[in-house]
């Protein structure tokens, strides 16, 4: 029977990945301006609003403790450049219409995490995580020879993000404090970018607040909120049960990019996510 505490939990945990596998089509309204641009906006507006949120939920107090460890804040400076790396390949995937191979990567994503896991952390692999391994190898061999192209951006979709993982869970921090760091690291460069597009003239962000000023905004609103829900369902609910759920997102990406945007889809890609998908779902049963 589930408890009133993990049915909210379950709630969050809905939410959160629905809202990320939602996330491209924001990123599509802002598809006719330059990626760089975008990123730039997601993250000055992500630490405003990570501040606020800080604020709200008293957990400022833990960005103290922080700034005092040095050897805390050079591994965020790496997480950092990682999780901006991985916002980046994703929002130019999106403006070249290449969303079904970024849905590809974020399948990929956990089997790339447990590999990770053994060769930096000395994790034990089973006979199951290592079929999985295998299939996925098999999926990304068989795109490159069939469809005569190599999966770049899901492949660095994938590595970026199993990477920043790994950082992370090295340094162990609470996620929000965290995030807020990261951006806050990256936000002197985001801001001199800024700067530099408004000097030229070639800002999208302007002081009247229209259409594209408000869009722009609204990246921290977008960045920010479902990881909050997925900080709150992790703290309700088994994170064995988190990491199957997480499938919800790349899944929504994954339909949207062939119905909603109509990007080609042929025979040859769709063995090869089945192959992911067998060896996701043997993933699954281990956990």
């Amino acid at each position: 029977m589930i408890n009133k505490k993990e049915k909210v939990g379950y709630i969050y945990a809905v939410g959160a990945f629905t809202f990320w596998g939602l996330v491209p089509i924001y990123f599509k309204m802002v598809s006719n301006i330059p990626a760089l641009e975008v990123l730039a906006n997601r993250i000055i507006w992500s630490v405003v609003f990570l501040a606020f949120l800080l604020i709200v939920t008293k957990q400022y107090r833990y960005l103290k403790n922080i700034f005092k460890n040095f050897k805390e804040l050079k591994m965020l400076l790496l997480s950092s450049a990682l999780v901006t790396t991985n916002w980046l390949i994703f929002i130019t995937a999106i403006n070249i219409n290449q969303l079904v191979e970024a849905s590809f990567g974020y399948f990929i994503n956990p089997l790339v995490s447990i590999l990770l896991a053994f060769i930096f952390l000395k994790e034990r692999l089973n006979k199951l995580q290592n079929f999985a391994l295998f299939l996925a190898v098999l999926a990304v061999v068989y795109q490159i020879f069939t469809l005569k192209s190599f999966p770049f951006i899901a492949l660095a979709l994938a590595f970026s993000f199993a990477f920043y993982g790994l950082v992370r869970k090295k340094v162990n921090l609470v996620a929000m404090p965290g995030l807020f760091i990261e951006t806050l690291l990256m936000s002197p460069i985001a801001l001199i970018y800024m700067i530099y597009l408004d000097k030229n003239g070639l800002s999208h962000l302007h002081l009247a607040l229209d259409s594209q000023t408000t869009l722009l905004i609204l990246a921290g609103f977008v960045t920010v909120v479902p990881l909050a829900w997925f900080n709150a369902a992790a703290t309700k609910i088994p994170y064995s049960t988190l990491g199957f759920i997480q499938y919800i997102g790349p899944t929504i990406s994954f339909l949207l990019a062939i119905f909603l945007y109509h990007e080609p889809f042929d025979i040859h890609k769709f063995i090869s996510f089945a192959i992911i998908w067998i060896a996701l779902l043997i993933f699954s049963i281990k956990i």
